[in-house]
């Protein structure tokens, strides 16, 4: 078994032009490469005697609206045999597609489609790319950091109609007119009310 800085040096050295960075951060070794190397990396991490990374514990995505490569796609590793954890990432525009694990990880299968659902990533090859988690209709990717906190649609039952509809988002006014002051500091009628009664006093 390799500890983790061996484990560090055995990928760069199998895998020289694939990897652009390598860290070691909370026990765990962080790998940056770029997606056209996705499969073969996760092949070798996968089938190697020396690292036997067997499972995928998630795929996610990190979104940085104001960059030019849009999404960090972060891919979570596990080997029972050595008790080690990796985190492999690789950066993508917004509208770039990438390449499916489903091949090498069946389990992949369920993870890509949340990402794919959330944040709006396609994946070459996948079996059965479609939304997993909103509703039939839903409009955008609910994680993206430009999607409104209150979304585009409701959803409510209707007594007149006796079914579900679904509506644009009405607000009331109290959450148009809300101060975002908090609640220790006090309202600002309060404020202003205190600081009447200290200029009194």
């Amino acid at each position: 078994m390799l500890n983790l800085e061996d484990l560090e040096k055995k990928i760069n050295s199998e895998l020289t032009t694939k990897i652009n960075s390598t860290n070691i951060k909370h026990a765990q070794l962080y790998i940056d490469i770029d997606k056209e190397d996705l499969l073969d990396v996760v092949l070798f991490l996968k089938t190697n005697k020396d690292t036997k990374f067997r499972q995928l514990i998630d795929i996610t995505v990190v979104d940085y609206p104001e960059s030019a490569k849009r999404f960090k796609v972060v891919y979570l590793f596990l080997s029972h045999e050595f008790n080690q954890r990796l985190v492999l990432n690789y950066l993508i525009n917004e509208n770039e597609i990438i390449p499916s694990l489903t091949s090498v990880f069946p389990s992949a299968n369920w993870m890509e489609r949340e990402v794919f659902d959330m944040y709006g990533v396609d994946f070459k090859d996948h079996p059965d790319l479609r939304r997993i988690l909103t509703d039939y209709g839903f409009e955008g990717h609910p994680l993206r950091k430009d999607f409104p906190l209150t979304g585009h649609t409701e959803v409510r039952y209707s007594e007149d109609e006796k079914k579900v509809v679904m509506e644009p988002v009405k607000l009331e006014q109290n959450f148009r007119n809300f101060d975002y002051e908090s609640p220790w500091e006090g309202t600002k009628y309060i404020k202003e009310e205190t600081e009447k009664n200290d200029k009194k006093n």
